[in-house]
């Protein structure tokens, strides 16, 4: 799948679409932090995300996700975002818990969850450049966001049937 990238709006569209920076000068996306879904399903692999050009560490590989709202909860964010971006109903996943990477000023939550009924992704925003399923064993080989390559060691560990393989 393919979608011609377009600029991001120049005005914040909700109260937590702003950049927190750190004491080194650190800047992270999400004034409340942010959350990204990890969902796998067990005959195609995890849903991948190619990143729009110009968006944070754009071009790489990473998950549907972005900045949580004030006062909702990372599994909502979350579902949110990956509804927004790459068009998953939140009826077809099931969560099976998280993993919080903490900054101190910001954190980011990857919510860990399978698939339930079968459904297609669809770019839904400009944000996405191209989504695809990908064996769990192929996902390191791909160019990925950074935070994203971090923790992706400690999060496939994480999915469903992972400690059978």
């Amino acid at each position: 799948m393919t979608l011609k990238s377009f600029p991001p709006a120049s005005a914040p569209r909700d109260s937590g679409d702003a950049w927190v920076f750190g004491p080194d000068g650190s800047k992270f996306w999400g004034r409340f932090g942010a959350a990204g879904l990890l969902v796998a399903d067990p005959h195609r692999g995890v849903l991948l995300q190619h990143r729009a050009e110009w968006s944070h560490h754009g071009g790489t590989w990473g998950l549907p996700g972005g900045a949580r709202h004030a006062g909702e909860s990372a599994a909502d964010a979350a579902l949110r975002e990956a509804n927004e971006e790459a068009g998953v109903p939140a009826t077809a996943v099931r969560v099976l818990g998280d993993y919080v990477l903490d900054r101190g000023v910001w954190s980011y939550t990857t919510v860990i969850a399978e698939v339930v009924t079968p459904f297609e992704a669809v770019i839904s925003d400009p944000e996405s450049i191209a989504l695809e399923w990908v064996v769990p064993e192929l996902v390191a080989e791909r160019a990925l966001h950074p935070g994203f390559a971090a923790a992706w060691p400690r999060l496939r560990l994480r999915l469903p049937g992972a400690a059978a393989g």
